[in-house]
């Protein structure tokens, strides 16, 4: 049996925080927004993995009215939803994510990320997919005030 899950989530981009995508810092002017390490693909993989199991989503189950999850580092969040799959009786078949970024440029750091997610997710790098993309200038995102993740992701009953 398979199961689909679709995840998205943006935080908006400001000064005095680190940009973390991936569990990766990129060195940037701005970070993300957020009560956790706002890190946007993480969360965006969490709700794609919550989803394929029908178990809502990241602020169920880590919601930012709670102070145990203030600065967060989203790896370990995304442990505790590995967790759930694994418990559940699925595994990872493979993950395919879409930053939207106007900036910084990510394709310098996308293998990084993609090695990242690999390892602290205990999947094969040809599982994991991370593309970006920019926003031709449009909206927030193309402004360089947000950053977008869409992501999709396949699970296998083990």
């Amino acid at each position: 049996m398979y199961r689909i899950g679709q995840g998205f989530d943006i935080h908006r981009l400001v000064e005095g925080r680190p940009l973390i995508l991936g569990g990766v810092k990129i060195n940037h002017t701005k970070g993300l927004l957020g009560h956790s390490d706002a890190d946007v693909l993480i969360h965006a993989i969490i709700d794609s993995l919550l989803g394929a199991l029908c178990l809502g989503d990241i602020g169920q189950h880590f919601p930012d009215t709670d102070s145990r999850y203030k600065n967060a580092n989203s790896l370990e969040l995304l442990k505790n939803v590995l967790a759930m799959v694994e418990k559940s009786g699925y595994k990872i078949v493979n993950i395919d994510s879409t930053i939207q970024a106007q900036e910084p440029k990510l394709m310098p750091h996308i293998n990084s990320i993609r090695e990242n997610l690999s390892q602290n997710m205990l999947i094969g790098l040809k599982q994991i997919s991370v593309k970006a993309k920019t926003y031709e200038k449009q909206d927030s995102i193309g402004k360089g005030e947000a950053i977008a993740v869409y992501c999709n992701t396949l699970l296998m009953k083990a």
